[in-house]
């Protein structure tokens, strides 16, 4: 089962600080029904994220991921083109970013999302999770990982558990201080969203180097043994 969450970990945690579902949550938590929106975003990316790594983990396992000496071949060389991916997304997210003095655009959901109610905000939660090509291959990567590690089914199930609590993070976390945080929530949040929104740039590019190399060296070491 160690085996299993070491091999996730940094997936997980790269869903967990992507700043767009951070950022999402916390607008619907601004709208009228903000309690009502927000529960249903939380709910609605828990459950996508749920069955996205629960359907990669039983297919990977269907296929033999992984063997007596540890993950198949085929799930290295799916490991390797996941890495060379997350270079080439990180890539272009340096180049896309705003320069000096510029705005990034606001996505057209964020302009009308005052007019959401739960149905319309857990719909919007399960397409950044499915949608989304940087969290889809964060998610495949992380559950392919658990797919391809030594545990055994129960360890791989602990495991996917573990990653959906972790990459919800983003959700969980805003939810959970608006409900908790009394007057001084709806600050912390905003402070929040103003600093993701200004840094998303470096820390997805940061954070797409830093998976993509693992990803790379991980492959490389297991194809060459």
């Amino acid at each position: 089962m160690g085996d299993a969450i070491g091999q996730m970990l940094t997936s997980a945690v790269g869903i967990a600080i992507s700043p767009l579902p951070l950022i999402a949550v916390i607008l619907m938590l601004a709208t009228p029904k903000g309690r009502a929106n927000g529960s249903a975003f939380t709910g609605g990316w828990v459950v996508a994220l749920g069955l996205v790594v629960t359907v990669v983990i039983l297919a990977g396992s269907g296929a033999d991921a992984s063997g007596d000496d540890g993950p198949a071949t085929w799930t290295l060389w799916l490991k390797l083109v996941l890495g060379l991916l997350f270079l080439l997304l990180g890539a272009k997210q340096w180049k896309d970013r705003p320069r000096e003095g510029q705005e990034a655009p606001a996505p057209g959901w964020m302009k009308a999302i005052d007019t959401f109610g739960p149905s319309k905000a857990a719909g919007l939660a399960a397409a950044l999770v499915v949608a989304n090509p940087k969290n889809l291959v964060l998610a495949v990567g992380g559950a392919v990982s658990i797919a391809g590690s030594t545990a055994a089914a129960g360890g791989k199930a602990v495991a996917a558990v573990l990653m959906v609590l972790i990459a919800s993070l983003c959700a969980l976390l805003p939810l959970g201080v608006y409900l908790t945080g009394g007057d001084k929530a709806a600050q912390t949040l905003g402070g929040w969203k103003a600093w993701m929104a200004r840094h998303n740039p470096a820390i997805m590019t940061v954070l797409f180097l830093v998976l993509g190399v693992k990803y790379i060296g991980d492959a490389l070491s297991g194809l060459t043994t």
